[in-house]
């Protein structure tokens, strides 16, 4: 089969392609600026929560007495409640309106933020941030759904742009603006403020929401999946649950049964989703998603994305405090340059994609290979006095700028395929990818680092562990080739 044709018959469509449903787009007012920063600030929130809290953990386990194991459920309940329901989030939007969920969703994260902020014990905050987790997963979906289904064109671009650089530099912002928080110690609040800081914020994207976010649905409202929803639940929590919480417990007996219970619970999944197509019913996650070309590939192009980024997140964040000696405060602002980068990178997608097309992935591919390759030279050859922030800003920078296109190209090509009645599921679908793969991320790049540190030390694990997310970038080039030049 030749790929480049398959999905060059999606980003381009031809005659044989049925065409995009419309009628929703046509019928829905079209997205005001004001209406656009109040659905990025509405995605920035959960992004920035579930990197903030990093920063916080050592307050509250002194705070709260909390254990090691509660800490990780501390991220991990988060996390797993968030990637759980971001396709059910998606789809109750595409049936009950995308602007209704997304005002719930807002007000509901700033109520279970509260809650966080409040937590007289650890369990309650492990309790709370579960909530907040399903919170963002109401939220965030109808972000990318609203910019599908009320933009087009060259502004579709810009804004999914936009929503892309948001992402990278909400993770920025969370370990800067935590390190900061805490450190305050605003009225005494101490770590509570990383959760506090949130209530304020969701009320003011709340009153703008009201105002200017256009509402927007499927023209058919479908029926709820009960059991698409159960088993996808069942198999993202037994693959995600012990790749978070199985190291720090000693692999029990669980996560091992867990891991191997998960491919069995997907291929269920998959099983009832395609019988429920097949019969006319209304599956969680349309199969024909995943048959479309363009929607396989860029969700390809996704998993060294996430995984190197999440990878890198966590092993920058050890390297950066406890071989270089940073405070969380200066590890945080080690890290400006790349998220500048990212965001004016982001910025200039759209350009570089008309001048460039799908090469603008095999270009950014390589400036962030390169960047990865000097800043693992930099570690290696630099004696360790005199690695400050200034001496590692060229190769985060270079990594930002490589980042900044690859999150702007990976939902374009993704949604490309994506029609307008879809759209919350298809943004859910890759919202979902995104987190899972944020996730195996620090599980997979994380844990070798950990592994490699006792026997080679931090420089040298370090080092090793930039080659490996270097050789998905590579993979990443060369799958890009296969694109069509010019896409939709």
């Amino acid at each position: 089969m030749n790929l480049t044709n398959s999905t060059a018959h999606v980003l381009k469509p031809t005659p044989t392609t049925p065409a995009p449903d419309r009628s929703a787009s046509d019928a829905s007012p079209a997205l005001t600026p004001l209406g656009l920063v109040t659905i990025l600030l509405g995605a920035a929130l959960p992004m920035i929560d579930f990197f903030i809290v990093n920063v916080a953990l050592p307050s509250i386990e002194h705070d709260l007495h909390a254990s090691p194991a509660t800490l990780e459920m501390v991220v991990a309940g988060y996390a797993v409640a968030y990637a759980v329901l971001l396709v059910l989030g998606g789809r109750l939007g595409d049936t009950y309106g995308r602007r209704t969920l997304f005002l719930w969703g807002v007000a509901a994260f700033g109520v279970t933020s509260l809650a966080c902020g409040l937590a007289p014990g650890a369990w309650w905050l492990v309790g709370a941030r579960i909530a907040q987790g399903a919170a963002s997963a109401l939220m965030l979906p109808q972000v990318l759904a609203t910019i599908h289904a009320t933009t087009r064109g060259e502004r579709r671009s810009k804004a999914v742009a936009l929503y892309g650089s948001v992402g990278g530099i909400s993770i920025i912002l969370g370990q800067v603006l935590g390190g900061v928080l805490v450190s305050a110690d605003l009225a005494g609040t101490g770590w509570r403020a990383v959760f506090l800081v949130n209530a304020p914020i969701a009320v003011a994207a709340l009153l703008c929401a009201v105002r200017s976010v256009p509402d927007s649905r499927a023209e058919q409202p479908t029926r709820s999946d009960i059991g698409g929803t159960l088993l996808l639940a069942a198999s993202l929590i037994a693959l995600l649950l012990p790749l978070t919480e199985g190291r720090a417990a000693g692999w029990p007996l669980w996560s091992v049964l867990s891991l191997v219970a998960a491919p069995f619970l997907a291929w269920a999944f998959a099983r009832v989703e395609l019988r429920a197509e097949r019969t006319g019913g209304s599956p969680l996650l349309p199969p024909s998603l995943l048959r479309e070309p363009g929607v396989r590939m860029g969700l390809t192009i996704g998993l060294p994305i996430f995984i190197g980024f999440a990878g890198w997140m966590f092993v920058s964040a050890v390297t950066l405090q406890q071989w270089l000696g940073f405070s969380p405060l200066k590890s945080g602002l080690t890290l400006i340059p790349m998220g500048i980068a990212q965001f004016a990178a982001s910025m200039l997608a759209p350009r570089l994609v008309t001048r460039l097309g799908s090469r603008a992935l095999t270009v950014c591919a390589l400036v962030h290979g390169s960047g990865l390759v000097i800043l693992a030279l930099t570690v290696l050859w630099t004696p360790l006095p005199s690695l400050t922030p200034l001496v590692l800003a060229p190769g985060l920078a270079l990594c930002g700028v490589g980042q900044g296109v690859q999150l702007a190209l990976y939902y374009r090509i993704v949604l490309a395929a994506v029609p307008a009645a879809k759209a919350g599921a298809g943004s859910g679908l890759a919202a979902t990818v995104q987190q899972s793969c944020l996730a195996l991320g620090v599980a997979t790049l994380g844990s070798l680092f950990l592994a490699l540190v006792p026997g080679l030390g931090m420089r040298d694990a370090f080092a090793i562990v930039l080659g490996a997310q270097l050789a998905g970038l590579l993979g990443m080039a060369l799958l890009s080739l296969r694109l069509p030049r010019t896409l939709g």
